[in-house]
């Protein structure tokens, strides 16, 4: 049997954090070597996402994680505030990032790019690890090349703090690849609620709707002549994202560099 990857994850405490920590450690070709959550520090891991101990104990700093083990790959599912340092920080360390945490800027993608080439080690920064949201995004970039008029609209729960979402961003950049920009609706329109019509982006507006209650749900709106075309996909639970959370460990493994985005592991 292969060696397994050691994984540590970053934001152990949080909903998505939880899920990831419990894949880690039922998945036979993964290992948890430390859990990072300044919340839950002093806590078994195990315990904390109700399976039992497993004798590795919650940390509160990831540089400390970092220092302290041999780990492969660092999963991280905290806030886009300290994304960028975490990515940073996990690289100068030799260890591989996998960001579930959105907000990065194009000119950091890049910089972590270059340091992941100079350390000789992949990186992953995926908005969206849901194979499902990732057919969704290359469904709306195909369809874009023959009806280019569209609209995002992206809903997830009151809580969330970036706008629009990191999905309804990477949709944007893969639909704008297959269309060029357009200025779509009446030219004398006027917005007479600042805000009303949305983010625009490339020619098309996205629309971010955030309420108590919901997940995280995202359809993509075509219109032509006589007819619509709608794109959507739904989140129910975090569960559905862990597949594509082991994918996304297992491919870091194989390339050297930073890919933005999940979509280039799913053909």
């Amino acid at each position: 049997m292969a060696d397994k990857i050691k994984v540590i994850v970053v934001g152990a405490g949080g909903r998505m954090g939880r899920e990831v920590v419990k894949l880690v450690l039922q998945d036979e070709e993964l290992e948890l070597v430390a859990a990072v959550n300044r919340s839950e520090a002093g806590t078994d891991a195990g315990k904390l996402v109700g399976l039992e101990p497993c004798g590795i104990i919650v940390m509160d700093q990831l540089e400390k994680a970092l220092s302290q083990t041999d780990a492969d790959v660092m999963v991280d599912f905290t806030t886009p505030q300290y994304a960028y340092e975490h990515t940073s920080l996990a690289i100068s360390h030799g260890v591989r990032p996998v960001m579930g945490t959105t907000g990065f800027t194009t000119e950091q993608i890049k910089e972590l790019d270059k340091q992941c080439e100079k350390q000789g080690i992949g990186g992953l920064i995926a908005p969206n690890f849901s194979i499902g949201a990732i057919l969704m995004m290359k469904f709306a970039a195909q369809a874009a090349k023959y009806m280019p008029n569209l609209e995002i609209i992206e809903y997830h729960g009151d809580q969330k703090l970036d706008a629009p979402s990191g999905t309804a961003v990477k949709t944007a950049e893969m639909i704008a690849e297959n269309r060029k920009e357009i200025r779509q609706g009446n030219p004398k329109e006027e917005e007479t609620i600042e805000g009303s019509r949305g983010g625009y982006y490339n020619g098309f507006r996205i629309h971010s709707v955030r309420l108590p209650g919901v997940f995280a749900q995202q359809e993509v709106i075509f219109g032509d002549f006589g007819q619509t075309l709608k794109i959507r996909h739904d989140s129910y639970e975090r569960a559905g994202y862990m597949p594509g959370v082991k994918i996304g460990i297992q491919k870091v493994m194989e390339y050297t560099g930073m890919i933005y985005g999940f979509d280039h592991f799913i053909d």
